[in-house]
């Protein structure tokens, strides 16, 4: 294996520990943030008579809840492995992304049902202060979403929080909006209304978050692979006939497994063997692969599983 190719792979590597350092101190001043504005926009919702602040600060508070939660798997995913968590704690980051998912739809709910109860029941609002809190929101959450947008296409937390504060930003846009109508038409009936936008618009980013958590939880190819592809990329080399048993899975959000059976031609030497068993996983170090589990089987040796 070439000098270079050992170069990219330990360059690789580190860029990876790097960015989830720098993802991890993202979701710490991230949590500091919002926590602030939760509690400013509690206050200012009860005495100003806002359920769109309310249900808005109910939002960011489950916002902060997952941030805490996906830090806290952060730190957990780099516990050493031991006898009875041979991988560590790694899948905690899928597990949390799942849980932030689920926690959401619930808050959604609940909020949701306030929602339709003030719509027939529309109360007086103090339009001028949900303006100006809102208006607070929007560079609270613009910021916190720029926290993360570098590390969005990297790891699954990241890119759940950082949709779920960008989304947070447009509602607050929206919300002030509504907050400078009332002051001008007494409509109080459109904070209600603007509740029920700001928890479709939170149901959209929802949704893709937990079908993504839940595909890894089930140990499905991560959506950047493709199982073809892979074998594919594995088939071209010369010495290789054909890979069969391929198995490919999310360790975390952001390291990835695979397991396949390579069976060479005929008539190599094991020293051939294990050179390109360790070729092939360099290559799929650069596919995202960070752990491959090869298994050499000879051409006219049938394999011994079953499932094969």
């Amino acid at each position: 294996m070439s000098h270079d190719h050992h170069e990219h792979h330990h360059h690789h590597h580190s860029h990876e520990v790097s960015a989830s350092q720098a993802s991890s101190k993202a979701f710490v001043l991230g949590i500091f943030l919002n926590l602030a504005y939760v509690i400013a926009e509690v206050i200012m919702g009860f005495w100003s008579h806002s359920l769109a602040l309310i249900t808005d600060a109910g939002h960011n508070l489950s916002d902060v809840a997952g941030l805490a939660l996906s830090l806290l798997a952060f730190r957990m995913a780099k516990i050493r492995p031991s006898q009875t968590f041979t991988y560590g704690y790694k899948k905690t980051t899928i597990l949390t992304a799942l849980l932030n998912a689920v926690i959401l739809l619930v808050s959604i709910g609940i909020l949701g049902y306030e929602a339709v109860l003030r719509l027939q029941h529309p109360q007086p609002v103090e339009g001028g202060v949900v303006a100006w809190v809102s208006g607070l929101g929007i560079i609270i959450n613009g910021l916190s979403a720029f926290l993360f947008f570098k590390h969005k296409d990297d790891e699954l937390n990241a890119k759940g929080a950082y949709l779920h504060l960008l989304s947070d930003m447009l509602v607050s846009i929206g919300v002030v909006i509504a907050g400078i109508i009332i002051v001008y038409t007494h409509w109080f009936w459109l904070d209600a209304v603007v509740s029920l936008v700001v928890l479709f618009i939170i149901l959209l980013g929802t949704w893709s978050l937990l079908r993504d958590s839940l595909r890894l939880s089930l140990d499905a190819v991560p959506r950047h692979l493709d199982v073809a592809e892979l074998e594919a990329l594995i088939s071209k080399m010369d010495i290789v006939a054909t890979v069969h048993h391929m198995h490919v899975w999310a360790m975390s959000t952001t390291e990835n497994a695979l397991t396949a059976h390579i069976i060479f031609e005929t008539g190599l030497s094991f020293e051939e063997k294990t050179k390109a068993i360790h070729n092939i996983k360099h290559l799929l170090a650069h596919e995202g692969i960070q752990h491959a589990t090869l298994e050499m089987e000879e051409k006219d040796a049938p394999c011994a599983e079953g499932n094969c």
